[in-house]
C-alpha cells in the first residue's frame, strides 16, 4: 500500500510567512493578538493561542494589544479602527493580497465599478472589497454574473484562492456584460498548481486524503475536486479523525494532499499514522480491541437491524448493539438497512445495550454552529418562546437562549410577552460552555445596524444633492425627514416659499418627498434640508402667467395711503394705486376696497426682475362694462346677416 504526498500540500507562501512572523511576535512577549484566525486550521490558531496570541474578532477587542492582520488582509476602515483604538499593526497580507488591493484602489479612484469574482463571505474577498472607491459587484458564479446590470466601463479581479477554469468561465461572461472589461486575474501562482497536483493525484490513486481545517475556502475546493475524480476520499484536520479501516490491503495508492493553511506537522502526522495503519495487520482482535473503546459522547456510525415501536436497534460493530429510542431518533422513516449516526449515550443501558441518541448530535451540531458564529461576530435567529421574571426564553436555532429584558430593544419594554413567537436576530453576549448556556441581545443588533446605516447614509450624502427621504415628524419650527437611515431637518423657512404658521400646512407624517441637502455637519450629526428650493418660485413664472391685459380676481391684502395691495396667488401680489381703485375720484383706498375684498383687476405690467405687478380695478370694470354695451350690438349684427334675401336688400 504505497504512500504518496502531493509535491505543494501545506503552507503556501502567505501563510507560511505569517506564521513566522507570529511566532516571532509570540516569542517577543509583547501583548499581541492576531486580528480573526490567522489560519483557517485549528491547529495554527491553538498554538498560537498557547503562545498567548489568541484571536480576536473585532477592533474594539483589541484594548490597546499589538494586532497582527493575517494573510487575508483587511480594509482600509479596520487598519483606522485599530489605530483609533491605540493599537499597533502588524501586517501580514499576503504579498499576492496586498497586490490585489492596490489594483481595486487604483482601478477604483476614479468610481469605475468593481467586480470582485470570489466567494461574498470570505474573509480575503470582504477585505478587498473595503478598498474600492466605486460600486463593488460580488460573483462566484456564472449565473451570479449573468443577473449583473448592463455596466460602460468596470474592472474585473478574482480572489487569489478562487479556481482558474472558474474565473475563465465568469470572465466571458462579463465581457459581454461590459462595454470596456479591464481583466485583472489575480489568482495567486500556488492555487493551480495546487490543484493540478491534486487532481493528477487523486486520477491515480484508490483513495485520498484532505488535510486541512473545515472553514479553509482552499481546502474545500481541494476536498471537491480530489472527490470528484476519486470517490474514495475523506477530510480531516488531523490523524485521529482518519477512520481505523481506510487503509485496508485491497489499496494499491493512498494520496494525501494539504490546503494553503495546513502547517507540515499536521501532515507529518497523517503521514506517519498511515504508515503505521499499513505496518499493522487488521485482525478481529484489534477490532475488537478498538471497539471496547467507545465512550458516552462518543459518534458512531451503524446499520439498523430492527425497528421497534419505541426504538431502534442498531448495529454497531461492538459487542452488544445500539438502542435509539423513538423520542431520540432525528432521521425520519427509518427502516432495516439503513445507515445511521448517533452518539453513544451510555455504554450499558442497564440490560447490556448501548444507549444511543441522534437528538444529541444534533443538540450538539447546533451549539458548535452557534460557537463558530459567535466566534465569527455574526448574528442569529431566534424566535421568543417564554415570556420569564427579568427577561425573554428564546429557541436560536435549536439552542435555548435568555434575552435580558434590557437587551430586548433601545426602549424600556412594558410587555416582554409581545415578543414570545416574534422572529428576531440576536446578537450573542455571553456563553456558557459548560452549562451549555447562552445570553443573547436583540438591543445590539438594532444598535449596530442603525449605526451601519447612519455610516453608510453620511457616505452617500453630499452638499446641494436631491434625495428621497420620509417625513418622520412635526415640531413647530420645522419637519424631521428619514433620509435613508438618518433625520434631517426642514426648517420651516425652507418648506415654502410663502409664509406658514406651522409645517402641517405643507407636509405631513408618512409623506414621501424629495428634498435638497443644503448643509451637512458630521460632527454635531446635523442636515439641513430644503423642500421650498426644489418648487417653482412664484416670481419666476409670473410674466407667463399673469400677462399685460389680462383680468382676474385677487384678494386685498392690505391698503395704504397710496394704493392696495391685491394677492394674486399665495407669495405674489400686485399693487393697484389709489387713482385705479375706482372709476370716480376718490380720497382715500378705503372708500373703494377694503381688507380681505376679493377683486377683479386688470394687470397692466409685470416686472420679474424688480417683483413688481401694477394692477387696475378701474380699467378691468371698464372693459367688462365695454364687452356688455357690446354684446347686443353683435346679437344685432347676427339678425341681420342671417335674415331673408329681401332684408338684406333693404
Amino acid at each position: 500500500m504505497p504512500i504518496e504526498i502531493a509535491a505543494h500540500a501545506g503552507f503556501c507562501m502567505g501563510v507560511r510567512r505569517a506564521v513566522e512572523e507570529a511566532v516571532k511576535v509570540a516569542d517577543s512577549g509583547v501583548p499581541s493578538c492576531t486580528l480573526g484566525e490567522l489560519a483557517h486550521n485549528p491547529v495554527v490558531v491553538d498554538m498560537l493561542r498557547q503562545r498567548c496570541v489568541p484571536p480576536i474578532h473585532t477592533p474594539s477587542e483589541a484594548a490597546g494589544r499589538q494586532v497582527l492582520i493575517r494573510s487575508h488582509g483587511v480594509s482600509p476602515d479596520v487598519l483606522q479602527a485599530l489605530k483609533d483604538g491605540g493599537s499597533s499593526v502588524i501586517d501580514l497580507t499576503c504579498p499576492f493580497v496586498a497586490k490585489l488591493h492596490r489594483i481595486v484602489a487604483d482601478g477604483t479612484a476614479d468610481g469605475t465599478p468593481v467586480i470582485m469574482v470570489g466567494e461574498e463571505a470570505h474573509p480575503e474577498v470582504q477585505g478587498t472589497c473595503g478598498w474600492a472607491s466605486g460600486d463593488v459587484y460580488v460573483v462566484a458564479t456564472q449565473e451570479e454574473a449573468e443577473r449583473l446590470p448592463q455596466l460602460p466601463a468596470a474592472i474585473a479581479v478574482a480572489q487569489t484562492t478562487y479556481p482558474p477554469e472558474r474565473w475563465e468561465s465568469i470572465v466571458s461572461v462579463l465581457r459581454q456584460k461590459v462595454q470596456r472589461l479591464t481583466e485583472h486575474c489575480t489568482i495567486c501562482n500556488a492555487t493551480p498548481v495546487r490543484q493540478k497536483e491534486a487532481k493528477e493525484l487523486a486520477s491515480r490513486a484508490d483513495a485520498m486524503i484532505v488535510i486541512g481545517g473545515r472553514s479553509s475556502a482552499n481546502t474545500q475546493k481541494l476536498y471537491a475536486a480530489c472527490k470528484a475524480l476519486c470517490p474514495r476520499t475523506i477530510q480531516v484536520e488531523c490523524a485521529a479523525e482518519i477512520p481505523p479501516a481506510f487503509a485496508n490491503t485491497d489499496s494499491d495508492l493512498i494520496g494525501i494532499t494539504a490546503g494553503a493553511s495546513t502547517p507540515a506537522g499536521s501532515i507529518e502526522e497523517v503521514y506517519t499514522h498511515m504508515t503505521d495503519m499499513q505496518n499493522t495487520e487488521f485482525t478481529m482482535d484489534l477490532i475488537d480491541a478498538s471497539m471496547t473503546r467507545i465512550r458516552p459522547g462518543q459518534t458512531v456510525t451503524g446499520k439498523v437491524i430492527l425497528v421497534r415501536e419505541d426504538a431502534v436497534v442498531v448495529s454497531i460493530g461492538y459487542k452488544s448493539d445500539g438502542i435509539i429510542k423513538m423520542s431520540d431518533l432525528t432521521q425520519a422513516d427509518v427502516k432495516e438497512g439503513d445507515e445511521v449516526e448517533a452518539e453513544v449515550v451510555k455504554v450499558n443501558d442497564g440490560d447490556g445495550n448501548v444507549l444511543l441518541s441522534q437528538r444529541n448530535i444534533v443538540n450538539r451540531k447546533a451549539w458548535e454552529a452557534l460557537l463558530a458564529k459567535n466566534a465569527a461576530g455574526e448574528y442569529v435567529d431566534g424566535v421568543g418562546k417564554e415570556a420569564v421574571k427579568g427577561g425573554l426564553i428564546c429557541d436560536v436555532e435549536g439552542v435555548r437562549a435568555f434575552v435580558p429584558a434590557s437587551q430586548l430593544a433601545q426602549h424600556y419594554v412594558e410587555k416582554i410577552g409581545e415578543f414570545v413567537g416574534k422572529d428576531m436576530r440576536l446578537k450573542i453576549i455571553e456563553v456558557d460552555e459548560k452549562k451549555k448556556r447562552i445570553v443573547a441581545s436583540r438591543k445590539a443588533v438594532i444598535v449596530e445596524e442603525t449605526a451601519a446605516k447612519e455610516k453608510e447614509a453620511w457616505e452617500r450624502l453630499e452638499k446641494d444633492v436631491v434625495i428621497h427621504g420620509v417625513v418622520r415628524r412635526l415640531t413647530n419650527f420645522g419637519a424631521f425627514v428619514d433620509v435613508g437611515g438618518v433625520d434631517g431637518l426642514i426648517h420651516i423657512t425652507d418648506l415654502s416659499w410663502v409664509r406658514v404658521g406651522h409645517p402641517s400646512e405643507v407636509v405631513k407624517p408618512g409623506q414621501e418627498v424629495d428634498v435638497k441637502v443644503l448643509s451637512l455637519d458630521p460632527e454635531r450629526k446635523r442636515i439641513q434640508l430644503g423642500y421650498k428650493q426644489l418648487q417653482p418660485r412664484p416670481w419666476d413664472n409670473a410674466a407667463e402667467r399673469y400677462p399685460e391685459g389680462c383680468i382676474v380676481e385677487g384678494k386685498v391684502l392690505r391698503t395704504v395711503e397710496f394704493g392696495a395691495f391685491v394677492e394674486l396667488q399665495p407669495g405674489l401680489d400686485g399693487l393697484v394705486h389709489i387713482s385705479q381703485c375706482a372709476t370716480q375720484h376718490i380720497n382715500k383706498v378705503t372708500d373703494a376696497v377694503q381688507q380681505g375684498q376679493i377683486v377683479r383687476v386688470k394687470v397692466l405690467s409685470v416686472d420679474t426682475e424688480k417683483k413688481r405687478i401694477s394692477l387696475s380695478i378701474r380699467q378691468a370694470i371698464e372693459d367688462e362694462v365695454f364687452e356688455e354695451e357690446m354684446e347686443p350690438v353683435a346679437d344685432e349684427a347676427e339678425v341681420v346677416e342671417f335674415s331673408s334675401d329681401e332684408a338684406v336688400e333693404e
